[in-house]
């Protein structure tokens, strides 16, 4: 049975598709409408929209990844030197740490906080996009 549970975790990890850069422009439009939303949502002061937007930010942001030949760079130099998986890693657990935050200080009525949240999560946005403007 354990063997079933492997060939079969080995089976979906290799048909898997590759992270393309059509998938990346879909993930940032997704984000971008998010954003949206939970702008909408603070000016609203409706707490609905914002977590409707902080938990599809949360899930999109997940399934951002680095090039594939970024990920398998095997040259060890080449990787220091071009840090883009690491990069990248740190930005989504910080937007998606920012995104929780967003949705627990909004629901305990803390929007001043939540707010700065939104701006820091902005500053994350734009950084990637300034750094791996190539992506």
């Amino acid at each position: 049975m354990n063997k079933f549970y492997i060939l079969l975790l080995l089976g979906t990890t290799l048909l898997a598709a590759p992270y393309t850069k059509q998938d990346r422009i879909k993930d940032m439009q997704k984000m971008a409408e998010a954003m949206t939303t939970i702008s909408t949502g603070f000016f609203y002061n409706n707490n609905d929209i914002v977590q409707s937007g902080a938990l599809e930010l949360s899930e999109v942001i997940r399934k951002v990844k680095p090039p594939l030949e970024e990920r398998a760079e095997q040259d060890p130099l080449a990787r220091w030197e071009n840090e883009k998986v690491r990069f990248s890693n740190k930005i989504v657990r910080t937007i998606d740490g920012k995104a929780e935050l967003i949705i627990e200080r909004f629901a305990d009525g803390d929007v001043q906080a939540a707010v700065q949240a939104y701006t820091k999560i902005m500053k994350q946005c734009m950084k990637c996009h300034h750094e791996v403007r190539a992506w």
